[in-house]
């Protein structure tokens, strides 16, 4: 976990009362999915699989740009339809909630936090595996793709969620598994947490000046730093 204790010091910070949660690849561990999903698209249009890295390398960015940018030899609209047919066929089979997220999302609910999904997955998806393990329950609102003209990293899709929420930036903690959502997290003047077991964010942005306000590397610490945030 980051130096909590010397960023207290630093800062005098509001009270935190809401947080943002990331969907794919935070709460939900859809990674398998999403790599199994986009090589059957290459496989049916290219013929060949792409290297994973690749592929990791768009998590967080929403699916129609990054099909526009990754096939441009076919229409958004027809990859889209083949990358969603093979998903909605096999996601049954390889989701699940990562480990203590669903423990922490409850806790927080019961501690009276205010609580959001901020995600660039389209809301079909979204809503049908938050009901699928029960998740919905814990959460005050759901900010997908359809509900933004802009998306991460641009503030929006995090601003939204604040305006739902009646919340301000300052009293809210942003909870992600990629750039996009620190950034989108710090251009709305969010802090952030960049959780232990993502894939897709290198050592030099984990540590660069766009760096993270927190790293975890189990849910269990996030408790930790809203106490100490709290406390201060």
């Amino acid at each position: 976990m980051s130096d909590t204790a010397s960023y207290f010091e630093d800062k005098k910070l509001k009270q935190v009362d809401t947080i943002l949660f990331d969907f794919d690849g935070t709460i939900m561990n859809t990674n398998d999915l999403i790599i199994a999903t986009w090589q059957h698209t290459f496989v049916t249009v290219e013929g060949k699989e792409r290297p994973e890295a690749d592929i990791i390398r768009t998590f967080g960015e929403p699916l129609f740009t990054t099909m526009a940018k990754v096939l441009p030899q076919i229409s958004p609209d027809a990859g889209v339809d083949i990358y969603r047919r093979f998903m909605l066929d096999h996601y049954h089979e390889m989701i699940h909630p990562f480990p203590g997220m669903v423990e922490l999302m409850s806790d927080l609910k019961a501690e009276g936090y205010r609580t959001a999904v901020v995600t660039s997955r389209l809301p079909g998806t979204t809503y049908k595996w938050l009901d699928q393990f029960d998740l919905r329950r814990l959460l005050d609102s759901v900010v997908t793709c359809d509900d933004t003209d802009k998306h991460k990293p641009d503030p929006e899709p995090v601003l939204i969620a604040l305006d739902r929420l009646s919340a301000e930036p300052e009293q809210a903690l942003m909870i992600g598994d990629s750039m996009f959502d620190i950034l989108c997290a710090r251009n709305a003047g969010v802090r952030s947490v960049l959780v232990g077991w993502h894939l897709a964010v290198p050592e030099e942005e984990i540590t660069g000046p766009n760096a993270p306000d927190f790293l975890v590397e189990e849910p269990g610490e996030i408790k930790a730093i809203l106490a100490g945030l709290n406390n201060d």
